[in-house]
């Protein structure tokens, strides 16, 4: 506010001084004018002289002076020029009106903070509100170029760096690819010679991918192009998914987590998935045959399960930095929201969005960014893989 008043009393005075110098410039202008026309009458003032010198022979000094001073004064020699600034009565009144810059207000809202209940005699949590399931509404932003020679991708995994960039993992030709966050096509990663089924990020530029009959997941850096690790696990690596400090690979009927601290394994038996995602020591799996979500504890522990007819044939897992779950719901062409207590659920995307067959999806917690694969044809009606980005 200060400096609102301060620059607009310094515009009103650089306005008046802009005007006292226009008419100051008039003045000395007028006043060079009244010089020239002096040096021009500077004979009539000798004639005058020698006028003067003859009257006084006739007249009185009285009549003589008289009749110099009427002529001098008709050229207008002793004319007086002032210039006066005269301040605005208004900018006056300030110092007299204004006592203060304003006042101070304190007003007093309802708390944003809900109490979370629990048993009796145990101590509440003041926990912030979180958001609705009704209040998912994502945004499209772009969908992948997929150059004309990489056309027959199957896309069975993606993740979203946290530099933005993109990770697609083709099942077809078991090979990793990476996409500016434009969606752009940048250069082939690396390729392997098992069977590509899953994938997830662990830390900054490593992911982890899932082997299958291999019984292997590999961890590759994707700056360096370079497969720096191979786990080798006692069953199938069907899904994988990581937290950054714990790797969680799964089978049909049995999980491992892997510190990826130390390598140390533990197996979780009865903990089996198609798909998993791992956050907050919990995790959430997709069986695609039984269209159902389960949630665990990071021991093993099932905490709950859903099933709703909105969801069909589930295959990719993510969560969002709130722990809303989110599904490629394959079998009807939508991307479902599961709640984190896992009680409700909504259709976010559908068929009408262009989300057809989709299968793998991944979301990066910091920037909202969320990437899935779909199916797409081109203008000769053949049918491939591309993916869709959105922010939620």
């Amino acid at each position: 506010m200060k400096k609102a008043i301060d620059d607009y009393l310094n515009g009103l005075e650089q306005k008046i001084l802009d005007d006292l110098e226009i008419n100051y410039s008039k003045v000395k202008s007028n006043m060079n004018i009244l010089v020239q026309q002096m040096e021009r009458r500077a004979s009539q003032i000798n004639q005058m002289q020698r006028y003067f010198n003859k009257s006084t022979q006739n007249s009185t000094e009285l009549q003589t002076s008289s009749k110099i001073y009427s002529n001098l004064e008709s050229w207008g020699i002793f004319n007086e020029t002032n210039l006066e600034v005269k301040i605005s009565s208004n900018l006056k009144s300030i110092l007299q009106d204004v006592k203060s810059f304003g006042e101070i207000i304190v007003t007093t809202t309802s708390s944003k903070l809900r109490i979370k209940t629990g048993r009796k005699h145990q101590a509440q949590d003041l926990v912030p509100n979180s958001p609705e399931i009704e209040d998912i509404k994502p945004s499209f932003m772009k969908r992948l170029t997929i150059p004309k020679d990489k056309t027959n991708l199957n896309i069975w995994a993606c993740v979203v760096l946290p530099g933005r960039k993109l990770v697609m993992f083709d099942y077809d030709k078991a090979r990793i690819l990476l996409f500016s966050n434009d969606g752009i096509f940048v250069r082939e990663v690396v390729s392997f010679t098992e069977t590509l089924l899953d994938a997830c990020l662990v830390d900054n530029d490593t992911v982890a991918v899932a082997l299958g009959s291999a019984n292997q997941t590999a961890l590759v850096d994707i700056a360096k192009n370079t497969i720096i690790r191979t786990v080798n696990l006692s069953h199938q690596c069907d899904a994988v998914g990581s937290d950054g400090e714990k790797m969680v690979v799964s089978g049909i009927e049995k999980s491992t987590i892997v510190n990826l601290n130390d390598m140390s394994l533990t197996i979780l038996e009865g903990v089996g998935a198609y798909h998993i995602a791992l956050s907050n020591e919990h995790i959430y799996a997709t069986i695609n045959n039984e269209n159902k979500i389960y949630c665990y504890k990071i021991t093993g522990e099932r905490l709950w399960e859903f099933k709703h007819e909105e969801i069909q044939s589930p295959q990719g897992i993510t969560l969002d930095k709130n722990g809303f779950v989110y599904i490629a719901s394959r079998g009807n062409n939508s991307i479902i929201v599961v709640s984190p207590d896992g009680k409700a659920s909504k259709a976010i995307l559908s068929e009408a969005d262009g989300i057809k067959s989709p299968y793998a999806i991944d979301i990066n917690k910091e920037t909202g960014m969320m990437l899935m694969s779909i199916e797409i044809s081109n203008d000769n009606g053949i049918v491939y893989n591309s993916a869709l980005i959105y922010k939620i």
